[in-house]
C-alpha cells in the first residue's frame, strides 16, 4: 500500500512537474541565446550556410555549424551535472533536475562565449581561430548536455563511467583536446600541453 502510494505520487509529481520545467527551460534557453546576441554572437555560421557536422577542429568553422567534436563534451557535461545534482539534492524530482541542469548549462554558454573567455582560449590553448559558438550552436550544445543528463539516468552507474572514459580517450586521441584538458587549460594553462594539440 506505502509502495503504491509512493508510486503515484511520483506520478502525479512528474507530471506536474514536466509542464512547468518545459516552460522553464525555454525560459532558460531563451535568455542564454538572447545574451549572446547582446554580446555580438551570430545565429550561423558566417560562412552562410548550417552543417549538421563539422570535424575540422582547427578551422574557424568550429563551433559555428549544429554539432563538432566538442559537442560530446556537452554531453559528458550532462553526465557530470546529473550526478552532481542527485548527490546534492536528492529529493530534487527528475524533471526539476534537468531544470537546473539546463541552468547550469545556460550560464556556462553564456560565460564560454563573453570575450573573456574567448580571448583566454586563443591565448592559453591551441584554439587559435575560436571566436566563439553561433547561436545554433550553443544551443546544440545545451540539447547535448540533456542527452547527457538523460543517459546518466537511464543507464547504470558504471556504464556512464565507462562511457565518460571512452569519449575522453576518443577525444584526446581524436582531436587532442577533451573535456578534462580543456578545464586544466582553461584554469591552469600547461605549455606542454599545448605545445602537443598543436602537433608539437
Amino acid at each position: 500500500m506505502i509502495l503504491a502510494r509512493k508510486r503515484a505520487a511520483q506520478s502525479f509529481d512528474s507530471t506536474l512537474d514536466w509542464g512547468k520545467v518545459l516552460i522553464g527551460i525555454v525560459v532558460v534557453l531563451a535568455v542564454q541565446l538572447l545574451a549572446e546576441v547582446a554580446m555580438g554572437r551570430l545565429a550561423i555560421c558566417k560562412c552562410g550556410y548550417v552543417k549538421l557536422w563539422h570535424g575540422v577542429v582547427a578551422s574557424s568553422e568550429n563551433s559555428q555549424h549544429i554539432a563538432d567534436w566538442y559537442t560530446f563534451s556537452h554531453v559528458l557535461h550532462g553526465l557530470i551535472f546529473y550526478f552532481i545534482i542527485r548527490m546534492l539534492f536528492p529529493r530534487l524530482t527528475f524533471a526539476y533536475g534537468l531544470l537546473l541542469a539546463f541552468f547550469v548549462e545556460g550560464a556556462w554558454e553564456i560565460v564560454e562565449n563573453s570575450e573573456f573567455i574567448i580571448k583566454r582560449y586563443r591565448t592559453a590553448t591551441a584554439a587559435f581561430d575560436y571566436f566563439g559558438d553561433t547561436l545554433i550552436n550553443s544551443f546544440a550544445d545545451s540539447i547535448a548536455m540533456a542527452v547527457g543528463f538523460i543517459m546518466a539516468r537511464t543507464l547504470p552507474v558504471w556504464v556512464s563511467v565507462l562511457f565518460f572514459v571512452g569519449v575522453e580517450v576518443l577525444l584526446a586521441l581524436g582531436i587532442r583536446d577533451n573535456l578534462t584538458l580543456n578545464v586544466i587549460m582553461l584554469l591552469h594553462p600547461i605549455e606542454a600541453i599545448k605545445q602537443w594539440q598543436m602537433g608539437g
